[in-house]
């Protein structure tokens, strides 16, 4: 079958970002992927990331720029996004802790919506926000349900361990204290597509003298509540992962 739309550097351009479906890919990946020759891989791949449908995790390699997610956003395609707002100030109401969701973006996760706390001290994530995947429970979250050669490369310079993963998967959610941040405190749990898989993470964090040295005790049944009204979203919408 003939994909070609008759426009070249369109159809160049439409094979950079489908490569990019299945994760963060280097140069030479794109080019295995492609087909297309070095240089002019590059010049797309370095285009496209002008305009912000590609960007950069933090070892260099390309991957899928937070354009799409906000054009998928703007098209009402995006039902996470769509839901998520209600949910999340509907979670801070109940726990008095800012609330955030999280997507992984290769080695990196970043903040898709957030709905904060109105005053006080707090753990402000802005909307945007690219933070690691190394620390923190949304992190955890996000790379506990991975495949096992996926969690074993997460795990490489992670402050967290295997063992630690594995308590995530038999609770259903995770706490971390002190581990993104001195001070910071937070409780996640995983948001999933309607097959199953976790595509997202919902979270609270706030310091630790509010949230003690075991927020999950306060927490982790309005996170998981929250998660959970997400996913139903999704399996009700037929969402796609």
């Amino acid at each position: 079958m003939d994909n070609s739309s008759g426009v070249g550097v369109l159809d160049k351009a439409a094979l950079v970002l489908s490569a990019l479906e299945s994760g963060p890919t280097t140069l030479a990946g794109l080019v295995s992927a492609t087909g297309l020759a070095r240089p002019t891989a590059h010049r797309l791949a370095v285009a496209l990331e002008h305009h912000r449908l590609v960007s950069r995790d933090l070892h260099g390699r390309f991957v899928l720029g937070p354009r799409l997610t906000e054009l998928a956003s703007a098209a009402g395609e995006d039902r996470l996004l769509a839901t998520a707002g209600p949910i999340l100030a509907r979670l801070r109401d109940i726990t008095g802790e800012s609330a955030q969701l999280f997507r992984r973006q290769g080695d990196i996760r970043v903040c898709a919506a957030a709905a904060e706390r109105p005053s006080g001290l707090r753990d402000t994530v802005p909307v945007g926000s690219q933070l690691t995947m190394s620390a923190g429970s949304a992190a955890q979250v996000l790379l506990a349900w991975e495949e096992p050669e996926r969690i074993q490369r997460g795990l490489q310079g992670a402050n967290f361990s295997a063992v630690a993963l594995a308590a995530v998967r038999r609770r259903g959610w995770c706490q971390s204290v002190a581990e993104r941040e001195a001070g910071v405190a937070s409780v996640s749990a995983p948001v999933r597509s309607p097959s199953g898989k976790v595509i997202a993470a919902v979270s609270v964090s706030g310091p630790i003298e509010r949230l003690t040295r075991q927020p999950g005790r306060l927490h982790a049944a309005a996170v998981m509540a929250a998660a959970e009204r997400l996913s139903e979203v999704l399996r009700r919408t037929g969402a796609a992962e």
